[in-house]
């Protein structure tokens, strides 16, 4: 008996003894050495609560309940199983019924032989890969690595072996967590056995930062993309590994950019913030002033210094015009611009802006007609949005047209079943190229055609398409080289 004892004890596969309620009656040193459990530990735990993989859901426990009852006394499964320090393992179970109580138990006791068999798995599982898979995995950009349920390496290809500094061979049978820096390891455990228990194609680490280790130490940035691989001996999981240090640096340098760019934009808000005082303040004093002294309220004035004051005059307007373009243009870069919605009478925004344009247009002797409905049109828009297109259109229709005159037609419309209102300008202008018309509304666009004293920023067809867009319209052009064009401002009629 002590030889069967010494025997038993001494064996290199895990011996153990389990009553009905899987409660551990005896664990000899072979168990110790598979599972990583002393027999103190061991004895008298639960053998699902101590070993369980729950990736198998427990199904190898099951197979147990048959031996507990009369039946057969011997069978032979494989399982997986989980060790102490959390790695899973794959073993052969031959499980023998003794058909009478040991002491300690409340009933019949089952003896299990265990032998852990995960490298032989994993060459098997190894072998297989390189039959069927080895070629197209070399072609691979992507360093490849292939586990088996217990996370063993079973298959890395060429790329995987540089990537991680590793000579060919070396970390088949490996865990994959000596791939991981040490802090990574627990936390990478729970998620594989997750993924086991529910594979899928999936990137992952979504939204993390992912690191690899290499052989020397050193730690690399790495995305990861996970995808079930299906073989006779079950599932394996192919994982896909792409250096992303280049990627990352390049992520650095675009956030470091983009921290310097919000700076400089904030710095150029401040500086617009302190013109739009600074330039303007003054700006509106030259031009109040010359008003004062073209009125003659300071003392009678020859011709030459009434031209000169109206040149002054003139030219403190435009330069005013072009500054409040730049702000409105930063506002809207800045998306800064506020809009305030209110129900507005068309023509009488219309009108507003016909009278502030009377003295150009009637400078160069054109005429004005209009199109108009006979009832009022109210729409729901920001006034002063709606003031600066039409100002806008209005303005360049006059700046470019020598003779004739300008026509506005305002007209309610339906499209899609829905009601908008088209302001139509028309002009009997210089009119516009083909070729000019695709870039008619980009900022700071001017073309040449014997307009090189008519002024501008080429801002102002830019602003007002944008503000068009932010009240929910558009603005149409149709132009003929030499006849006139014709804008159109479409705004929803709500």
């Amino acid at each position: 008996m002590r030889n069967r004892s010494i025997i038993l004890e001494e064996a290199p596969d895990a011996v153990i003894a389990i009553d009905a309620g899987l409660r551990i009656l005896s664990w000899n040193r072979g168990a110790e050495r598979v599972y990583g459990y002393s027999a103190e530990e061991a004895v008298g735990a639960r053998l699902d609560a101590l070993v369980a993989a729950s990736v198998d859901g427990d199904e190898a426990l099951r197979k147990l309940a048959p031996f507990f009852v009369p039946g057969p006394d011997v069978g032979t499964f494989e399982a997986m199983r989980r060790r102490k320090d959390g790695l899973l393992i794959f073993v052969d179970i031959t499980a023998k019924a003794l058909g009478r109580a040991l002491e300690g138990s409340t009933g019949p006791a089952v003896v299990l032989c265990e032998k852990d068999v995960t490298q032989i798995r994993v060459r098997r599982d190894s072998k297989h890969l390189e039959t069927r898979f080895r070629d197209l995995f070399e072609m691979m950009p992507d360093a490849i690595v292939v586990l088996n349920a217990t996370g063993r390496i079973v298959f890395v290809n060429t790329q995987a072996e540089t990537l991680f500094g590793y000579a060919p061979g070396a970390l088949i049978g490996e865990a994959v967590e000596r791939l991981l820096p040490d802090r990574l390891r627990t936390a990478h455990l729970q998620h594989r056995s997750q993924y086991v228990q529910q594979p899928r194609v999936r990137v992952m680490g979504v939204g993390l930062e992912l690191f690899g280790l290499r052989s020397d130490g050193q730690e690399i940035p790495v995305d990861v993309s996970l995808s079930p691989l299906q073989t006779p001996e079950g599932t394996l999981v192919l994982s896909a590994i792409r250096d992303a240090t280049e990627r990352r640096r390049f992520e650095r340098v675009l956030r470091d950019k983009n921290d310097q760019l919000a700076a400089a934009m904030h710095a150029k808000d401040r500086f617009l913030a302190t013109m739009s005082h600074e330039l303007r303040t003054p700006l509106n004093a030259v031009i109040g002033f010359t008003g004062t002294l073209l009125m003659r309220l300071a003392g009678p004035l020859n011709a030459e210094q009434e031209k000169q004051l109206r040149t002054i005059q003139a030219s403190g307007r435009h330069l005013l015009s072009l500054i409040n373009d730049l702000l409105d243009l930063a506002r809207m870069d800045a998306d800064k611009l506020e809009l305030h919605f209110e129900p507005l009478v068309y023509q009488e925004v219309l009108n507003g802006v016909c009278e502030s344009l009377r003295p150009p247009r009637e400078a160069k002797g054109l005429g004005l007609d209009f199109v108009m409905p006979e009832h009022n049109l109210v729409l729901s828009t920001d006034r002063r949005a709606l003031t600066q297109i039409l100002t806008n259109l209005i303005a360049n229709a006059v700046k470019f047209c020598d003779t004739g005159g300008v026509t506005l037609d305002l007209r309610e419309e339906v499209e899609g079943g829905e009601r908008t209102v088209r302001l139509a300008v028309r002009d009997t202008g210089i009119g516009i190229a083909p070729e000019h018309v695709a870039t008619l509304f980009d900022a700071f666009s001017r073309f040449e055609h014997n307009t090189s004293s008519r002024e501008g920023s080429g801002l102002g067809l830019h602003i007002s398409r944008r503000l068009a867009e932010r009240l929910g319209g558009r603005i149409e052009v149709a132009s003929e080289l030499g006849k006139g064009s014709t804008f159109s401002l479409v705004l929803p009629g709500g």
